[in-house]
């Protein structure tokens, strides 16, 4: 807390007592709001002047603040926008907001401080309208660019009911024909140089290499990479707006299909943050639980990683064989759950019901399983020398690029760094296990891959830990906010029948207030920003997934190499369109 402090301190010795305000939120990161006018040299001063900097713009988006009741403290605004920034050197995250007016608002471009910015901004202006001064390319990113309006405004509608039929006259769909034509001058990319003619192919949406509905739109010098242009939105299903419209309980299910390899975790960390908003305690029981499940799911997800990963390169045979192990997982995980691939299981406060009897036995026999396997498929493909040929200083990088494109989890670690959220910063009690963190040294595919592989070894390891060492007690909190009164007990007075009433049908009225919560996910870190204005749903939902910020740095590790290469790339990175497109 007292770093916390201190940084709120500076920024006020270096723009002016007056011109920052400090705000308290229910995470304790500390937020401060900076002028529109002072927005663009304060990041920069943390990111570049200040002892330990903020060197990671680790999210951007915005909050319209049109309908919101609950603002004690904070500036006036019709808008927000926020800063979410990381400091490796003090583990620790600061915030920065910036109040907006008016219909048509505006913000100057930091694009020339993190270049990752310009998805986030490019997001900001399709979902929310807030211009960005001086944007490379400032254009939609996953609505249509024939859409009309912006999403993420309160005014917009949240569901096709309120929009009207739909239709689509010729001169409608020769309109969004055209919009999908490519252009590569807008792009700033030439047709030729002095010496060469520069070809243009769309890679995708429907290439398997892809893996999922993407399209890169490739300028090429014969086969090799010159540029690349990811071309994302395909896969949007307004996530976030849903999330408007859904109580807190019954959203559960949605983030489900955000990272839909990912199961339970992504559960995990949407209550995780709805706990600290509501300051809900869990027992020791449930951290263990959504502990063992989560790492189970991990296993899941990267055993679909790892033999699609393989197959892009050549390989049929591992894909079978790992999903044929991911099938083990889904008996357990039905066993427990009663649901495979998207359970729902977790939720505020605990987990839906106990395990069942008889779930210690089915554990011990999968880890020695999964441990025999593992050690085959390192023969199998880790081993292989074409596949060490197709991966081996292929779409390499280091740690500053990482973080300077927002990298995380097993991509970050794969440069060398040794930074997991589970050590860094423990949650749900990951401090009393003993596991390793994986890392590499050269940042390329074939090290991405094997930061993966050792990763389910060490889940393996916390799994069994899990088994052995399972707390007894409750399976979920007895906090009001996340569990009605006992049914016996509504009938002895009014209020336990209205407080059971209510909590069942329109679920917890959640206090004021916002908070932030980030796990080390599947595929990097996955954070969830809340903000509640004190009502039965989510005034604000926002989805930071690691795959966003993934899949805009493809372009930078692609130039110079080879169309194959860039397939072994797009594979190594483990990304889900799901998570990039929310």
């Amino acid at each position: 807390m007292s770093d916390q402090n201190e940084i709120l301190r500076e920024l006020k010795e270096k723009f002016g007592e007056e011109l920052i305000t400090a705000q308290e939120t229910r995470d304790e990161v500390p937020t401060a709001w900076v002028p529109r006018e002072r927005a663009h040299e304060a990041l920069r001063y943390l990111k570049t002047e200040v002892r330990q900097p903020y060197r990671m713009l680790y999210d951007l988006t915005a909050i319209d603040e049109r309908n919101r009741a609950n603002r004690d403290g904070q500036p006036d605004s019709d808008f927000t926008v926020v800063y979410h920034l990381l400091s490796f050197d003090r583990n620790s995250d600061i915030r920065l907001k910036v109040a907006l007016c008016g219909e048509s608002p505006s913000i100057p471009t930091i694009t020339d401080i993190w270049p990752m910015a310009n998805w986030y901004e490019r997001e900001m202006w399709d979902m929310f309208g807030i211009f960005v001064e001086g944007h490379p390319h400032l254009r939609r990113i996953l609505m249509p660019r024939t859409w009309q309006g912006h999403p993420l405004r309160k005014d917009h509608p949240a569901r096709a009911t309120e929009i009207g039929p739909f239709a689509l006259p010729d001169d409608k769909q020769e309109r969004e024909e055209q919009a999908l034509r490519f252009n590569p001058e807008e792009w700033g990319l030439k047709r030729r140089s002095d010496d060469t003619d520069f070809l243009f192919l769309n890679l995708g949406p429907q290439h398997t290499g892809t893996h999922g509905v993407l399209r890169v739109i490739l300028q090429l010098d014969g086969e090799e990479v010159v540029d690349a242009v990811p071309d994302i939105g395909y896969h949007h299903r307004a996530a976030e707006k849903m999330a408007e419209r859904q109580s807190w309980h019954t959203y559960i299910p949605y983030t489900d299909r955000v990272d839909y390899l990912g199961g339970v975790m992504n559960n995990f960390v949407y209550c995780l943050a709805v706990e600290k908003l509501a300051g809900i305690d869990v027992p020791d029981r449930v951290k263990v639980i959504r502990i063992m499940m989560s790492e189970l799911f991990r296993i899941a997800s990267h055993l679909v990683w790892y033999g699609t990963f393989a197959q892009d390169l050549g390989q049929l045979s591992p894909v079978f064989y790992m999903f044929t192990d991911r099938e083990r997982i889904f008996e357990i995980v039905e066993a427990i759950c009663g649901g495979r691939m998207h359970p729902s299981w977790f939720r505020i406060g605990g987990v839906a019901q106990d395990l069942p009897r008889g779930w210690d036995d089915m554990f011990p026999r999968y880890i020695d399983y999964q441990r025999k396997r593992l050690r085959e498929y390192d023969a199998m493909v880790m081993q292989n020398r074409i596949f060490k040929a197709r991966t081996q200083h292929i779409g390499d990088y280091t740690t500053d690029t990482a973080i300077e494109w927002g990298v995380t989890g097993p991509n970050l670690r794969a440069t060398g760094l040794e930074w997991d959220f589970r050590k860094k910063r423990p949650y749900s009690g990951y401090e009393q296990f003993e596991f390793d963190i994986p890392t590499a040294t050269h940042g390329d595919c074939y090290d991405r891959a094997v930061v993966r592989v050792e990763e389910m070894r060490q889940s393996l390891r916390i799994i069994e830990q899990c088994v052995n060492n399972m707390p007894d007690g409750p399976y979920k909190s007895d906090h009001p906010l996340a569990t009605p009164p006992l049914k016996e007990r509504t009938m002895h007075d009014i209020e336990t029948l209205i407080t059971h009433f209510l909590n069942v049908s329109w679920g917890p009225v959640i206090p004021p207030g916002e908070a932030f919560m980030g796990i080390e996910a599947t595929k990097g870190n996955n954070g969830y920003y809340l903000i509640s204005d004190g009502n039965t749903g989510s005034y604000r939902t926002r989805i930071r997934t690691p795959s966003f910020p993934h899949m805009q740095l493809v372009p930078v590790i692609s130039r110079g190499f080879m169309v194959a290469d860039l397939i072994a790339i797009l594979g190594s990175i483990d990304f889900v369109m799901a998570d990039v497109d929310r």
